[in-house]
């Protein structure tokens, strides 16, 4: 099958996962917050219920898909202490190649969520695909609920689980970032939670 194709097919089943909500979730659990406390102890607030059905509907549900997504939203969020960046969002004004196109763009989407979601062609895209007015309301993507929702999109739109299959945790880290800010940081987790999940006995397929 297709790139392409597999990721049309992850983006519907991740729609139809979007449209009945989170809670209507049945599924087995991949991860609990012990465990993602285990991998990364500076970690205070428990996630998990908001972050194993949006796994599930985006088919990180195998270890190194597993290991490369909490890497990487755990480190995004600062350990999961922020679902806003800190810093004022005046460095993406102007930039165009986000869609901040209006005045004010810059401050209004700024980083949101687990993955730190930016720019106002982001939050509309992803206002479309999850059926939520992100574009006109951006604060929603700091609801956790939410926030997991969006980190999964956005690692289903750019197909992240390719090279999370792979092992090359570089290439993911580009994928997110855009470049490798963090890498050794967001290495560090990465290690650590492969360790982790493989010493213990999550949900895992």
């Amino acid at each position: 099958m297709q790139t392409k194709t597999k990721i049309a097919l992850a983006l519907v089943v991740f729609a139809l996962f979007s449209a009945t909500g989170a809670r209507a979730f049945k599924g087995p659990r991949v991860i609990t917050d012990d465990l993602i406390r285990r991998i990364d102890p500076l970690v205070k607030k428990n996630y998990a219920d908001v972050l194993n059905p949006a796994m599930a509907a985006g088919g990180i549900t195998t270890l190194p898909r597993i290991a490369a997504f909490l890497a990487q939203i755990l480190f995004e969020s600062g350990h999961f202490q922020y679902m806003r960046e800190i810093a004022s969002g005046e460095a993406y004004e102007g930039r165009k190649d986000i869609g901040n196109t209006q005045p004010g763009d810059g401050v209004r989407y700024k980083g949101r969520g687990f993955i730190q979601l930016t720019g106002r062609a982001n939050f509309r895209s992803a206002g479309k695909d999850l059926g939520l007015d992100l574009e006109g309301n951006p604060d929603l993507a700091e609801q956790p609920e939410v926030a997991a929702r969006l980190a999964v999109w956005f690692w289903t739109k750019r197909n992240i689980n390719a090279k999370a299959d792979v092992g090359d945790f570089v290439g993911v880290t580009r994928l997110v970032n855009g470049g490798t800010r963090g890498l050794e940081g967001r290495t560090r987790l990465y290690e650590s939670a492969k360790a982790v999940l493989a010493s213990s006995d999550p949900a895992v397929a």
